[in-house]
Formats: C-alpha cells, sequence, structure tokens
C-alpha cells in the first residue's frame, strides 16, 4: 500500500507540471518508460478514484472505457472508486504500445480481481478495457488469488533466454484453442501452475502441471493480445463461448524456454459462478 501510496503522489505531482498533451495523433512509437508511467497512473487511480490524474495522458471526454465489453462513463465505472489494492503487476509491449494489468483488492467491503488492458497512441491513452470480477464470477477469491500469485516469480528474464513475441504468443494461442480443438499440441512446462480464480493447480512441486483439463467445444474468440518479451509475457482478452457472444476473460500467461509457466484466468460471469458449483476449496482460508 505504501508503494501504492507513493504512485498516487507521484502522479498528483507531475499532473500539477503536465498538461494533457493528447491530439488524437499518432506519434512514431511509444517506450517501455511512457506505458510505465502512464500505467502507474492507472493504477494510482484506482487506488484513490481520482480520474484526474489520468488527465496528463488521456482525454477522458474521449477515450475509450470498457468494462466487461460494455462501454462504460470513465467518470463512474469501477475505475472512479477508490480500492485499497493489495497486489498490482504490469507488462508492456512497446511494439503495440499497450499495457496489462493486474490488479488484487481483498477488502472485505468489496473485494475485486481486475485485468486491464491499456492501448495507446504514443504516449496518450486511447483505450482502456477491463475485465472487472468480484463475488459469483469464475471462481472468485480473491484472497486465495492473493495467496497464490505473490509467491510466483515474474521477474525479467535475461536477454539471452527470452523468447521471440512470435513463440510467446504461439503458447499461449495453443493453449487457447485446445478448448475447441483437443487435437492440439500445447507447449505444456514442468513446474507449470495455472490460477484460474481462485483455485490453484501447483504444490511446489518439480512435475507441477497445468495440463489438468480444460472444457470441449469452447470457442475463445476476439482475442487482443499484449506481450512483453522481457519477462516471457503475453495476456489475452477474449470471449469465452458462445454464450451472448461469450463471457469477458482474461487469460495471462507466462513463458519460460517456449513452455508454459504461468497461466492465470479471470473470467466475469453471467450467472453466480458461470452456473457450476462452488469448489468447497474456495470456502477454506487459504492461510494469511
Amino acid at each position: 500500500m505504501f508503494q501504492l501510496a507513493v504512485l498516487a503522489l507521484a502522479a498528483l505531482g507531475a499532473h500539477a507540471r503536465t498538461t494533457s498533451h493528447y491530439s488524437g495523433h499518432a506519434a512514431a512509437n511509444c517506450t517501455r518508460a511512457s506505458l510505465k508511467e502512464a500505467t502507474d497512473r492507472y493504477v494510482a487511480t484506482q487506488s484513490t478514484g481520482q480520474i484526474n490524474y489520468l488527465k496528463a495522458v488521456t482525454d477522458l471526454d474521449r477515450v475509450s472505457y470498457l468494462e466487461n465489453f460494455n462501454g462504460t462513463n470513465i467518470k463512474t465505472g469501477v475505475l472512479s472508486q477508490a480500492l485499497k489494492i493489495d497486489h498490482a503487476r504490469s507488462i508492456y509491449d512497446t511494439v503495440t504500445c499497450a499495457s496489462y494489468t493486474e490488479l488484487i483488492v481483498t477488502d472485505p467491503k468489496h473485494p475485486y480481481v481486475i485485468g486491464t488492458q491499456i492501448h495507446f497512441t504514443g504516449p496518450n491513452i486511447t483505450k482502456i478495457e477491463s475485465v472487472v470480477t468480484d463475488a459469483d464470477d469464475w471462481l472468485f477469491s480473491a484472497k486465495h488469488t492473493l495467496h497464490y500469485a505473490l509467491p510466483e516469480n515474474w521477474e525479467t528474464i535475461p536477454v539471452e533466454k527470452r523468447d521471440s513475441r512470435a513463440t510467446i504468443q504461439a503458447a499461449a494461442d495453443a493453449y487457447l484453442d485446445l478448448f475447441n480443438n483437443k487435437s492440439v499440441v500445447v507447449p505444456w512446462g514442468y513446474p507449470c501452475a495455472r490460477l484460474e480464480g481462485g483455485l490453484y493447480t501447483a504444490k511446489g512441486l518439480a512435475n507441477d502441471s497445468c495440463a489438468v483439463g480444460v472444457p470441449s467445444g469452447v470457442p475463445l474468440t476476439r482475442r487482443r493480445y499484449v506481450i512483453d518479451e522481457s519477462i516471457g509475457t503475453v495476456d489475452v482478452l477474449l470471449a469465452f463461448g458462445n454464450t451472448n457472444n461469450g463471457l469477458p476473460d482474461s487469460h495471462e500467461f507466462r513463458v519460460e524456454g517456449g513452455k508454459l509457466r504461468y497461466v492465470h484466468t479471470i473470467t466475469a460471469c453471467a450467472s453466480p459462478n458461470c452456473g457450476m458449483k462452488v469448489p468447497a476449496e474456495l470456502s477454506i482460508d487459504p492461510g494469511f
């Protein structure tokens, strides 16, 4: 929380020194530093509910803002609520000028797990799209999600060991394609840990596997990618299944040596737990 407070103060100070440079015209490129600065502003905004922290990097009246596929007023959506963020982790894509942020909020007043892609034109935010999950969404437990996410290693990968963008995306696509085509060969890594809502597949063993089964005949469509080769990670926002044009979903993958290492899934349901029975494991305190 101390880091988030610093971010909020930094955003406020920067806003006092900087006027909005949103022009609607594409810049030649974007940098990791500019993506990080703007994404830090997003996190500061979510932690304080102060939408004006984004003024320096977007036009609040023109930015495209979506929550669970729905166009939403950025000034009244979840981003306008001050949330006590327990965990924030971001990746940065300097090729497509985009970022992805995973947020976990365990506040018992209203816990959330949120996955947000931010898209830029140069240094300016032009689109913010979030999958916002809370009680009754797929396998939801913010406490379990935090408990399992914190010990994972999403650190920078040495340059000589990094996979290409194509390899990282292909590993993610293979996993996602498996839902609708059981003949797809997925590059499973060992160990591999899958965090699906609040359920975790790993036990800290060398043979931990993410190949624990997925549904059949389920298309995962409308895929939007954010890829960060420096940490071997891709996030994919997508429509899960055919029901009502698909459920809002985020699948984030870390790939090491061409193999899957971590999978994080966030899915917003149209009915409590997407009409499935809630596993008993989610009622057990994870050990805080």
